[in-house]
């Protein structure tokens, strides 16, 4: 499987968790998958300055994201 093929896989289990965020003016971007299959994710909106964003993070959008593409075996968020 290439880079791109599992970049799509995870942005679009991404799909399924975006509602959720939007709702409460968030956001979620796919940055990159590292080498060691980290998922690189940018949390957006409201998302960069809400305290639970590290439970969303490991609960929500980790637990997602390895449960659709197994590959993944961790997920980290920078701040831009």
């Amino acid at each position: 499987m290439t880079k791109q093929e599992l970049m799509a896989r995870v942005d679009a289990s991404l799909n399924n968790i975006r509602p959720y965020l939007e709702a409460d003016g968030g956001g979620i971007e796919l940055i990159d998958i590292s080498d060691d299959y980290t998922a690189i994710v940018e949390l957006q909106g409201a998302c960069t300055q809400c305290s639970m964003s590290h439970m969303t993070m490991k609960a929500g959008v980790e637990q997602a994201i390895k449960t659709a593409v197994p590959e993944i075996k961790s997920v980290s968020a920078v701040q831009v």
